[in-house]
This record gives C-alpha cells, sequence and structure tokens, in this order.
C-alpha cells in the first residue's frame, strides 16, 4: 500500500510535473500563439493603416488633380491682354504717312526753288554804272520797234533821224513842266533808213497855254510841207496809259502820252511799225519851251518785293511739314483716345 501511495504521489507528481510541463507548453503555446496573433494583429491593423494612408493619399492626390484641371472662376478683365496705345513716332514711321511726308518734300523743294528763283531776281548783280543813261545811244540799240523797253534803260538819251509827217502835230494837255501846267505839242517822226516804214512820237516841246500850243503846231505844219530830215535827240520814255476825255470836251483831246491813242489819229500808217516809247527832245521847235526831264534816278539793286516773295515761298514750304505734322499728331490722338474709350467700356 505504501508503495501505491508513492506511486501515486510520485505519478501524480509526475503528472503535476508534466501537467507542468505541458502547462508550461501551454503556456508557451499560448505566449507563441499571443505573439504570432499580436504580430498578425499588428501587421494587419499596419495593413490596414498604410492600405488606408495609401487609399487617402491616392484619394489626395486625385483631388488635388481634380482641383488643378478645374482653376477658379478669372474675372473677364484679367482674360482680356492689355494692350498698349502707339506712340507717335509709331503711328509717324507707318507707310502712309511716310508716303505723305515724301509728297511733302517734292512740294517744299518746288517752294524752295520758286523762293531762290525770287532771290535771283531780288538782287541786280550788275546794276548800270552812274550816268549810263546820259550816254546817247542810236535808237535802234536801245529798242526795236513794238518792243517794251528794258527798266535799265527808261530815260536813256537816244538820237535817230526822220521827217515829220504832216497832220499829225497834236496837243496834250496837264503837263507839266517844273510845276507849272501846260501843254505839249508832239509829232510823228517817219525814220531814215528803214526797210520797213517806221514812226516814233516824239514829244517836241512845252507851252504854257493852248494858244501857244496851238500856234508852235501850226508853225511845224507849215515846215513840214517841205521834206526836210531832223536830227532829233532826247530822252526815251515808255508810253503812258490811254486816259477817257473829259465828257462835255472834244473826244480827241488827250491828257497823256499814249502811243496807240497818237497813233489812232495819225495819218498814213498802213503797213506801218510804231515804236512804243516816245522821244521827249531836249531840243524844242517853233518856239516853245524845252521840256524838263532831269536823269532818271538810280534804281535800287535790291528788289525788296521780290525778297518779300521768296519769304512767302519758304514760309510755304515750312507750312506743308508742319501740315503733316499736325495731321500725324491728329491721327495719333485719335488713336489713343479709341484705345481709352474700349477700355473704360471692358471695365465697366
Amino acid at each position: 500500500m505504501n508503495g501505491d501511495p508513492a506511486r501515486g504521489a510520485g505519478g501524480a507528481d509526475a503528472d503535476l510535473s508534466g501537467s507542468g510541463r505541458s502547462g508550461a507548453g501551454a503556456d508557451a503555446g499560448l505566449s507563441g500563439s499571443g505573439s504570432a496573433g499580436v504580430d498578425a494583429g499588428a501587421g494587419s491593423v499596419d495593413g490596414d493603416l498604410s492600405g488606408s494612408a495609401s487609399t487617402s493619399t491616392s484619394t489626395s492626390t486625385s483631388t488635388s488633380t481634380s482641383t488643378s484641371a478645374e482653376p477658379a472662376a478669372v474675372p473677364r478683365s484679367l482674360l482680356i491682354p492689355e494692350v498698349f496705345p502707339p506712340t507717335l513716332r509709331e503711328v509717324m514711321l507707318r507707310r502712309e504717312w511716310l508716303g505723305l511726308l515724301a509728297l511733302c518734300l517734292i512740294v517744299a523743294g518746288v517752294f524752295a526753288w520758286l523762293g531762290q528763283w525770287q532771290l535771283d531776281r531780288a538782287i541786280d548783280t550788275n546794276p548800270p554804272p552812274a550816268g549810263a543813261t546820259e550816254e546817247v545811244l542810236p535808237l535802234d540799240e536801245v529798242a526795236g520797234p513794238g518792243e517794251y523797253l528794258p527798266e535799265p534803260l527808261v530815260g536813256q538819251r537816244v538820237e535817230t533821224q526822220g521827217v515829220w509827217v504832216p497832220g499829225d502835230f497834236l496837243i496834250i494837255s496837264s503837263r507839266f513842266n517844273d510845276g507849272a501846267e501846260g501843254y505839249w505839242v508832239t509829232g510823228q517822226l517817219r525814220l531814215d533808213n528803214t526797210d520797213v516804214a517806221t514812226s516814233v512820237a516824239v514829244a517836241i516841246g512845252w507851252a504854257a497855254s493852248e494858244e501857244e500850243a496851238l500856234a508852235a503846231a501850226e508853225q511845224l505844219e507849215e515846215d513840214a510841207a517841205v521834206p526836210a530830215s531832223y536830227v532829233i535827240t532826247g530822252r526815251l520814255i515808255s508810253d503812258e496809259t490811254p486816259a477817257l476825255p473829259p465828257h462835255d470836251g472834244d473826244p480827241q483831246a488827250m491828257s497823256s502820252l499814249s502811243t496807240a491813242a497818237l497813233l489812232s489819229q495819225w495819218h498814213d500808217i498802213e503797213g506801218l511799225d510804231v515804236y512804243r516809247q516816245y522821244i521827249a527832245s531836249v531840243e524844242p521847235l517853233a518856239g516853245l519851251v524845252a521840256i524838263s526831264s532831269p536823269a532818271p534816278e538810280l534804281a535800287n539793286p535790291i528788289n525788296w518785293l521780290n525778297i518779300f516773295y521768296a519769304a512767302e515761298w519758304a514760309i510755304f514750304g515750312g507750312f506743308a511739314f508742319y501740315l503733316w505734322y499736325r495731321l500725324a499728331k491728329d491721327q495719333w490722338e485719335k488713336e489713343v483716345e479709341d484705345l481709352e474709350d474700349a477700355a473704360a467700356a471692358a471695365a465697366g
């Protein structure tokens, strides 16, 4: 019996020891199982968290991508590109304005040429010497029939020879001699040694009264009845503008020495050449008084009227450029104003 209890006790101890080992194994198994379970759980949780994080990151990225693909609305005024107005220089350099400038250059060049032409005639670079008109020259060397007398030769002393034509001694009133009013007696002098019949009007002398002038004309008529050649010396003077006779007077009366008016009363004028000028004789005939005809004053070598015209052409040339500038500036101001109005309308 003693043996059995001991064995039983020993067996029990062994069993208990075995059980203890088994328990320890169970503990180990539990411990291992718990560790494995915890690790597995931790791994699972980590996996879930990682997955959730990845999903969340993916969702966030997707959201971010969606947000960047659909930007917020921008004000319309910011979408319109800003337009800067042109400068005046840019407008002037456009093709059409350069073409207009070229036209202005041509016009200004023409004006400059006209101004230079006026200046060339404004200054006499070769004026006649003093006393040149006092030298007696042959009439045909100074002027010809029907020709105008150049300015430097007005008042030139000339000499010619011819015969008086009877019936053509005419009287001209309102003639002044040294301040005294009187009359001139004129005649038609038919020139000698000409291929064609040629005549020149001659102011023969001055009379204080009409009676004296008529008496001298009668004396000249008597002398002309006998053909004789006369040498006439005097000043060659341009003819005057015809003047109308008084309403209540003689329609043939003359108060200016016009060659055309004399020609209308002369005789034997068929095919006649006539000088436009007349000669104021220095030696009177038939008891008349010598006509006072002093030497002409020296002309001013500077013609101020031509200088004034030259200045006008220069001003016209400058105005052509100013007109181009003004038109270009008006166009520039209009474009700037249009842009400002368009900007104000867009902002409003």
